[in-house]
């Protein structure tokens, strides 16, 4: 099984290269959607890799995969500049997930 990397900048792409991941750079809502529909037509594809960015900024997208795929696995990276969460966001996702406070 392979992964393949769809991000929104050349630098994590480089990076991710260098580590034996192939993908591609797109920047736009309808080349992020060509994307992942040239993806998931390959079999031996198991796990995207996608920048924070992109779920951010186009969820529905992303959501559709998720929701109505078994595979493959959709995992959210951040990019050169970091994660775009809180510094608590473990914490937050626990607490509302369960309904308690920690």
């Amino acid at each position: 099984m392979e992964m393949y990397l769809i991000s929104d900048n050349v630098d994590t792409y480089t990076g991710m290269r260098l580590a034996g991941v192939d993908g591609v750079v797109v920047h736009q809502r309808d080349e992020l959607k060509e994307a992942l529909d040239n993806v998931l037509l390959r079999k031996e594809v198991g796990i995207i890799l996608i920048t924070e960015k992109f779920s951010r900024e186009f969820p529905e997208v992303i959501d559709d995969v998720k929701l109505n795929r078994k595979l493959p696995l959709i995992v959210e990276i951040p990019d050169r500049h970091g994660t775009g969460r809180k510094p608590d966001f473990i914490t937050a996702y626990i607490n509302e997930a369960i309904g308690l406070k920690l």
